[in-house]
């Protein structure tokens, strides 16, 4: 494992809205990453999502592979993600259950998948951890089980690189800054490369990634550049960028 790391935590309860504000700028900056507590979640809600979880997961491959993968919805087998492109390896040893928003009235809405009801059998198989990667879109939220592997390597460009162990605190979720909010700030929020290493027993996790619009105009804010400091990135849509970056994730299937 790597060295501990100590994150800030933002406390949604305080009052004191510009403290909050300025800590989660800070933390912004010089991490990418930052713990959310007293989110309102409530904690037995979160309990039921993770016993639901496990449940999906030890369904024979068979059953899930009829909820297969179409439009970044539904499930996705071992292997099938490789998040590291640099890597030779043939994909990542997870497996993973993507789902969208569940209300509303856009076509995106209709393309989750479910299993039935009363497909819960039992399998012996454990998943494991992601390679080196930095999240897509804009920010994400991340909610464990508590089981350790999650690290962060804050200076992604610098060799030899240097991770760093991610905590787990009890109630709180963990966030952190997609390459979206790069993007639009010029690198001045961190999108941080992390990974989850192998740590002997199965971990589940549950990210919430919240992404803008399909038609939004990813352009860097005019309060994030000057003259000295120009656009580092050109425009693009959100959606056209994250079906190329599924695309390449994707491309070993």
């Amino acid at each position: 494992m790597g060295e501990t790391l100590k994150l800030p935590i933002i406390d949604l309860s305080s009052t004191d809205r510009l403290s909050t504000a300025t800590t989660i700028r800070r933390a912004c900056v010089d991490f990418g990453f930052f713990y959310l507590a007293n989110h309102g979640v409530e904690e037995e809600f979160l309990k039921r999502v993770f016993e639901e979880s496990k449940m999906l997961f030890s369904l024979p491959l068979e059953q899930k592979m009829k909820l297969a993968r179409k439009e970044n919805r539904g499930y996705s087998p071992f292997y099938a993600e490789k998040l590291d492109t640099s890597l030779n390896s043939r994909g990542d040893l997870k497996e993973s259950f993507h789902i969208g928003p569940i209300e509303g009235t856009t076509t995106l809405t209709n393309l989750n998948q479910w299993p039935s009801e009363g497909e819960l059998a039992v399998s012996n198989e454990e998943t494991y951890g992601a390679s080196a990667h930095s999240d897509y879109g804009m920010i994400t939220l991340l909610a464990t089980d508590g089981v350790r592997g999650l690290q962060i390597c804050r200076e992604k460009y610098r060799q030899p690189q240097v991770w760093e162990d991610v905590q787990h605190v009890n109630g709180a979720f963990i966030v952190n800054i997609g390459d979206m909010m790069e993007r639009w700030t010029n690198c001045l929020f961190r999108s941080t490369l992390h990974r989850v290493i192998p740590a002997g027993q199965e971990r589940y996790s549950v990210a919430f990634f919240l992404d803008p619009n399909s038609d939004c105009m990813i352009e860097c804010l005019e309060s994030c550049c000057s003259e000295k400091f120009p656009p580092r990135f050109p425009p693009i849509r959100s959606g056209d960028y994250l079906q190329e970056r599924f695309r390449v994730t994707y491309s070993s299937q």
